[in-house]
């Protein structure tokens, strides 16, 4: 059984082949993270496993993927780039997510976020940048209350960093659950009291849309939102008009329902929005358990046969 790393760039492709052990599946690593999916069958040339990072994989392109049966996707938004149900039923091919690996560095990254937003940062930032020296009445968070949608291993790390600078937790999950330190409330409740919301779920059929417009309109006036998880699990414009109104004191997004953020989309001009380029999970020690856990999954799946 043989893998191939369809679309390592430079860091990624250094981080595996410095990982994989002698014992372990073959891995072709395929240092062009640029490929595009009509390429993919004569790169995967045969190879059982597809180890992918960020190249769509349509079930038509699939189909001419002679030999492939798994694709272990190095994150948790598979469906952003392929459909794995679709690959499943009609080519019998499963697709293997990675959670957990960036959890600290994906709440970190929330954390940050919502102190820029909460100081305005970002606009003072440009300002000065400018040649202005455009000057913000902050917000202090110790004491106020963050709501998590959302209640995983990011969502736990959230609340973790939160608690320890001094704010009130409230989380809504779609299971119940029990952590000291943290009350769980229905998402109305969260919507209404909370003065930071950060987003924390899978995307997903059920989550697509997940915080409409009529949802937005229930979160506390003057409310920060926080999205590190994916940007169709919100409805973008409607976030964007309840920043232009003040309904919403600020906006501060790692993920966007289309990526790269195209030029001049209405997201960037809002003046009370700080953005980032999806960039999370990027930090070494995220990447090392990202691609040690993918040659995990491609250990147990050489196991299996």
């Amino acid at each position: 059984m043989r893998a191939c790393f369809v679309d390592a760039g430079g860091a990624l492709a250094d981080v595996m082949e410095r990982l994989h052990r002698p014992d372990d599946i073959p891995v072709a690593v395929h240092r062009d993270p640029d490929v595009t999916p009509d390429q993919l069958p004569g790169v995967l040339a045969g190879a059982e496993i597809a180890i992918i990072d960020h190249t769509q994989l349509p079930t038509a392109i699939a189909k001419q993927c002679v030999g492939l049966k798994h694709v272990v996707f190095l994150g948790t938004g598979a469906r952003s780039y392929m459909n794995p149900e679709e690959l499943e039923a009609e080519c019998g091919i499963q697709v293997h997510i990675i959670k957990g690996y960036g959890d600290t560095a994906v709440a970190e990254m929330a954390f940050a976020l919502m102190w820029a937003a909460a100081k305005g940062l970002a606009f003072m930032d440009r300002g000065i940048r400018a040649g202005r020296w455009d000057r913000t009445d902050g917000m202090e968070l110790t004491g106020k209350t963050v709501g998590l949608i959302g209640y995983g291993g990011i969502g736990a790390e959230m609340a973790r960093l939160c608690r320890g600078a001094g704010m009130k937790v409230l989380a809504w999950n779609r299971t119940p659950r029990e952590t000291e330190g943290v009350t769980f409330t229905d998402l109305d409740t969260l919507l209404a009291e909370s003065h930071v919301v950060s987003l924390h779920l899978l995307l997903n059929d059920e989550t697509r849309g997940f915080l409409s417009a009529e949802r937005i309109a229930k979160m506390r006036p003057g409310a920060i939102f926080i999205n590190t998880a994916r940007g169709a699990i919100t409805d973008e414009a409607a976030l964007a008009a309840a920043v232009e109104s003040g309904a919403i004191r600020h906006i501060g997004l790692d993920v966007f329902a289309e990526e790269p953020l195209p030029a001049g989309h209405f997201l960037s001009k809002l003046q009370n929005a700080t953005l980032a380029a999806h960039s999370a999970f990027r930090t070494p020690e995220a990447t090392d358990n990202l691609i040690e856990a993918s040659l995990v999954h491609c250990r147990r799946i050489g196991l299996e046969g």
